[in-house]
């Protein structure tokens, strides 16, 4: 699964006031192939995963917007 085939995106907020946001390519369930991940991502989603509820909120699953073909 690759940013563009998946279609959804996971998005990890701060609860803190640094307004770090993570995003991770998801299915629509909000399951990441951790294996199509590159090794500083996926070492970013699981600190995200491990820290939610203390440092960044759970995680929204989102579609991704679609291309206007009409601006390519």
């Amino acid at each position: 699964m690759t940013a563009s085939s998946a279609g959804y995106e996971l998005r990890f907020c701060s609860l803190l006031n640094d307004r770090r946001t993570y995003v991770f390519p998801c299915d629509a369930q909000g399951c990441v192939d951790m294996d199509s991940l590159d090794e500083q991502s996926r070492t970013t989603y699981l600190y995200a995963r491990a820290v939610m509820g203390r440092e960044l909120a759970w995680p929204q699953v989102r579609p991704l917007p679609a291309l206007n073909k009409s601006t390519l």
